[in-house]
């Protein structure tokens, strides 16, 4: 692990999502400029987009549109023609990864104001094609053309999970119950409707043990992200967010590669990371986004960051600890159950969301009190893992 303290610090100074959900009358495009116009936006001084020295966009290219040079065909139509950028392509933990990118280059005096973001288009191409695109990102060989899907793999690891720690079918649905209630105070939320616990245990099966309201939804949407270093920062924003710590790890794509089934090796790895670089362990983080994609993705999170106790999970999330007001919120977002899922948006709409509720801009699902938030964000089944760390004020 590289020394960090000799670097320049690292602070969002803005930050901006679309709505997610399904825009007929929007192109990837489009999205994406919504989302850096209202980053823009959202730093308290003046910047416009001739500022911006660095860019680094996230996508995976659902239904193939614009496969070759998607980075510039955005960041042009946003405004930002001439400026350097690098498309980054780590399936769901995409604009995660362009994030720790985008910190990377403030912190080596590359860039003093970089844009991490990210987009994706899913709902204009069939279900069947949809589907073919999000397989490409598990384990190919072994696992995809054998007929496997992602709630097919992520099934087998809740199956596990329930095997070997008592795990309940209600503790899956507790998630979708907390995250839907969260969701629907969040008005660029896809899914903006509460659901019953017998809501959620009772839905038509997907992959047993997983039904309906352990998967999230398709989503069409953009994020973005820009970071300064402290020097811009300065002159930018009197409501500073540090990037305390940036991790990032890769692990086995096939989920038959790894050592286990109830864990995702390169979240450890990742948090292990932004941990050390932060100089703080999970008992000091107040509040977390995380990767939700199904039901068990959460619960295992709360395991692999050291929220909880190995196997714990469950009666974790029973307690209440992660509601609103327990100790530790998770996904006041909705998290992807309920605000949705644009692949190459998620990992930066987690960070908007950070970044709201630091600056007490959150609306409805603002919580007090909190100066600490970390965001986790996963591509596949844990092939790619990318968590940062991020605190409210001046280093």
């Amino acid at each position: 692990m590289g020394n960090v303290s000799h670097m320049q610090e690292a602070y969002v100074v803005g930050a901006a999502q679309t709505d997610y959900g399904s825009f007929p009358r929007e192109s990837y495009r489009s999205l994406f400029k919504e989302a850096v116009d209202g980053a823009l936006a959202s730093v308290d001084g003046e910047l416009g987009p001739d500022e911006i020295d660095e860019a680094y966009v996230g996508t995976l290219g659902v239904g193939g549109r614009q496969l070759g040079l998607p980075g510039p065909a955005v960041t042009e139509y946003a405004g930002l023609a001439g400026t350097p950028c690098t498309r980054v392509e780590n399936a769901c933990a995409a604009s995660g990864t362009a994030m720790r990118q985008a910190v990377l280059a403030v912190r080596a005096g590359v860039a003093d104001v970089a844009l991490a973001g990210g987009f994706e288009v899913m709902n204009d191409v069939s279900s069947d094609k949809t589907g073919e695109w999000l397989g490409v990102s598990g384990e190919t060989e072994w696992e995809r053309m054998a007929g496997t899907t992602f709630s097919g793999v992520y099934a087998q690891m809740a199956d596990a999970h329930m095997a070997e720690f008592g795990t309940k079918r209600e503790h899956l649905s507790r998630v979708a119950v907390k995250n839907h209630a969260n969701g629907a105070k969040n008005p660029h939320a896809q899914l903006q409707f509460e659901c019953s616990l017998d809501d959620a245990m009772n839905a038509p099966a997907v992959a047993d043990p997983l039904n309906l309201y352990d998967c999230c939804p398709t989503s069409d949407g953009a994020s973005a992200v820009l970071v300064a270093s402290r020097e811009a920062a300065e002159s930018l924003t009197d409501t500073p967010i540090r990037v305390a710590g940036a991790g990032q790890a890769s692990g086995k794509v096939g989920l038959f590669q790894r050592p286990t089934l109830t864990g995702i090796p390169a979240t450890e790895k990742a948090a292990e990371q932004a941990y050390g670089e932060a100089d703080v362990g999970p008992e000091d983080i107040d509040f977390a986004e995380v990767h939700d994609c199904f039901s068990i993705a959460e619960l295992v999170a709360y395991e692999d960051l050291g929220f909880c106790e190995k196997g714990e999970a469950g009666p974790y999330i029973e307690s209440g600890a992660t509601e609103p007001d327990g100790e530790r919120p998770v996904n006041l977002s909705g998290g992807l159950k309920s605000k949705g899922h644009p692949i190459g948006a998620t990992g930066g709409g987690q960070i908007v969301e950070v970044f709201k509720q630091l600056r007490g801009e959150a609306g409805d699902r603002q919580v007090s009190g909190l100066s600490r938030g970390l965001t986790h964000n996963v591509g596949g089944s844990g092939g790619a893992v990318a968590v940062h760390v991020f605190e409210e004020g001046w280093a």
